[in-house]
């Protein structure tokens, strides 16, 4: 499929009325693998795509390994691919603009974009977020080429700052609504689980929403039900993948855990089938 045909089908997935889950991954073989289980797009995550190359959350792996990295995922399958692109590696919209330019280089067909400064740490005005996501979709529309923008809001993980749930709610609303018009195609409000807050939300805009799966959150089927468009795992599958390495480590050290290895199902056959396509 060319670019345009992936962006069309990826929007597609956010309007169709059906949950779009999305396990993030952070390499080709984690992509290959959800394709081959019938998944109709995949997700990087920063914090997995980082931490698995020996680098922080943060923006702090360098820039050129992060599109090195997707490229080699868009490469290896054909199903569309959204990147978290954090807060787009830049300090200035000049440096954004370029950055949204050459990562689109990669295949990508969208990103996530978050409303905390990497630098300060500080929550960004309304106004400067909405800025960034007209950058970003001019930067698009400049390289003839489609982007889908996943605008995250860090509303719920600055408590500090709002006194009340109802000011809280009241703020993610008013976000939403502002990115929306500034040109964003979802909106993610990280760390939002409650129902009531959810439902609100949803009300309130007519836009897709993405949450992210963290305790206390609706399970699958009423997310489903009540009409959230997409769930994101973040850097969960890494962390199943780690946990799932540890407690295999920490047996063979104690000389056990030999069954659990001959008798794996994944095979060296089926990683090869995956990276074939056979």
């Amino acid at each position: 499929m060319t670019h345009s045909e992936k962006a069309e089908i990826f929007h597609g997935l956010h309007h169709s009325g059906k949950l779009l889950i999305l396990p993030n991954i952070w390499d080709p073989l984690g992509a290959l693998l959800l394709e081959s289980l019938g998944y109709q797009a995949v997700a990087t995550a920063s914090a997995a795509v980082a931490l698995s190359q020996g680098y922080d959350d943060g923006e702090n792996i360098p820039i050129d390994r992060v599109f090195d990295n997707l490229q080699r995922i868009t490469s290896t399958v054909d199903i569309p691919v959204t990147t978290d692109f954090e807060t787009g590696y830049a300090d200035n919209e000049r440096d954004l603009y370029e950055n949204i330019k050459a990562l689109l280089q990669t295949g990508v067909v969208g990103i996530n974009i978050e409303d905390t400064s990497k630098k300060t740490r500080e929550f960004l005005p309304v106004e400067t977020q909405c800025n960034k996501i007209r950058v970003i979709k001019r930067a698009a529309a400049d390289a003839g080429m489609s982007l889908f923008v996943n605008a995250r809001t860090d509303v719920m993980v600055h408590p500090h700052l709002f006194t009340t749930e109802e000011s809280r709610i009241e703020e993610i609303i008013k976000r939403a609504k502002a990115y929306k018009d500034a040109g964003a195609d979802c909106f993610f409000p990280i760390a939002l689980k409650d129902k009531l807050q959810i439902e609100a939300l949803l009300a309130a805009i007519e836009m897709p929403v993405n949450l992210i799966a963290v305790p206390g959150i609706p399970s699958l089927d009423e997310l489903h039900r009540i009409g959230v468009a997409r769930l994101s795992l973040g850097p969960s599958f890494l962390k199943i993948a780690v946990k799932a390495m540890k407690d295999l480590a920490t047996q063979l050290k104690d000389f056990d855990g030999l069954k659990a290895i001959l008798e794996n199902d994944v095979t060296t056959d089926y990683l090869k089938r995956l990276v074939n396509k056979s």
